[in-house]
């Protein structure tokens, strides 16, 4: 095969629009080692160096339904993941009759967890300068 022709195959390649269910704006459930955590949020992008979220510890659900329905506004954490420290990646889906999580915080506060962990206009920064952060009310609109 020429080699003009195996460049221009790279290049398409490289056009070609991704497909695939780990795409930004999936729900998913990072399982971490090292310490050991699971993280429950929305991609925010995938990359070779790692995995950036927006979401919180898995460990913390309860409490944010709680305080989603309480009325107490919520910012998401985002945070980057090195892939070192990822051990599994799974997409948040019903297993059987047991709901999503994602489908459990819609049915316990009547809101779309994807519009509360979403931050693609970027408004709003952490206190330190550092990733973006956007404090969303109950009503899904952000602060």
């Amino acid at each position: 095969m020429p080699k003009d022709s195996q460049r221009d195959d790279d290049s398409s390649a490289a056009r070609a629009p991704a497909c695939g269910p780990f795409l930004p704006g999936a729900m998913v459930i990072v399982t971490l080692g090292n310490p050991r955590d699971k993280f429950w949020g929305m991609i925010l992008a995938l990359a070779p160096e790692g995995l950036s979220v927006s979401g919180i510890e898995l460990a913390s659900f309860e409490d944010l339904v709680v305080m989603v329905k309480d009325g107490e506004s919520f910012s998401p954490a985002v945070v980057f993941f090195p892939m070192h420290r990822i051990e599994r990646i799974e997409l948040d889906l019903p297993d059987g009759s047991l709901p999503s999580l994602s489908q459990r915080f819609s049915a316990k506060t009547g809101l779309d967890p994807a519009v509360l962990l979403g931050c693609a206009d970027g408004r709003g920064a952490d206190d330190r300068g550092g990733a973006p952060r956007a404090a969303v009310h109950p009503t899904g609109e952000r602060a």
